[in-house]
């Protein structure tokens, strides 16, 4: 009697979160459609069925990243002072960065050459970037900050990407004494230079 086919939800979603654990313990090069589907306990063809190509799955991949990004930057609470907000907002998702650096570096390194975002990814990007420009918008009804609020969202965003991407390459320094001051350094500088003129 030939096997049911199993292309269900919960087998994406398996095979989706056993992408994201090859990624964390064995990086870049652990990411293959057999060492997926075999870890998932299903076959190639059902990967290549649910998901296209590894591009696809990858697609998948990034996509999550900011999901759980989005989740993480939603969870930051609001008070009285919309830039301490805005702080949190930028140390929760470097927090998220430092907490998963197989899903931050396929979110902000793209190490697969056959993955390009398409529409469905780059949505999932802006649901994590849209947190930031309300705690901006915020900012900017408080008067801390003057501007555009998705020019300064797109900066915010691309500075505590850029920090994140250097810190998980040990290029932004060895102590952790270190690293913090210089994010924020970054931080501080940049709010400083987007703060009106009378202050």
């Amino acid at each position: 009697m030939a096997r049911t086919k199993e292309r269900t939800p919960e087998l994406k979603d398996r095979l989706l979160g056993t992408a994201i654990a090859a990624l964390e313990t064995d990086g870049v090069p652990g990411l293959t459609i057999r060492r997926v589907a075999g870890d998932a306990g299903t076959s190639a063809p059902a990967l290549y069925e649910l998901f296209g190509d590894r591009g696809g799955l990858v697609g998948e991949i990034f996509a999550e990243g900011f999901r759980r990004l989005a989740a993480r930057l939603a969870e930051t609470e609001e008070s009285a002072d919309a830039l301490a907000d805005l702080r949190d907002c930028l140390a929760a998702f470097r927090a998220f960065a430092n907490a998963n650096p197989a899903l931050a570096e396929v979110m902000f390194s793209r190490p697969f050459a056959d993955f390009d975002p398409g529409p469905e990814e780059l949505a999932a990007a802006r649901a994590a970037r849209d947190t930031i420009v309300r705690r901006v918008r915020r900012a900017l009804d408080a008067g801390a900050l003057a501007g555009d609020p998705i020019d300064i969202s797109h900066v915010l965003f691309a500075l505590a990407r850029g920090l994140a991407v250097q810190e998980a390459s040990g290029l932004l320094g060895r102590g952790t004494a270190v690293r913090e001051r210089r994010w924020r350094l970054g931080v501080d500088a940049t709010l400083a230079g987007l703060a009106p003129p009378h202050r």
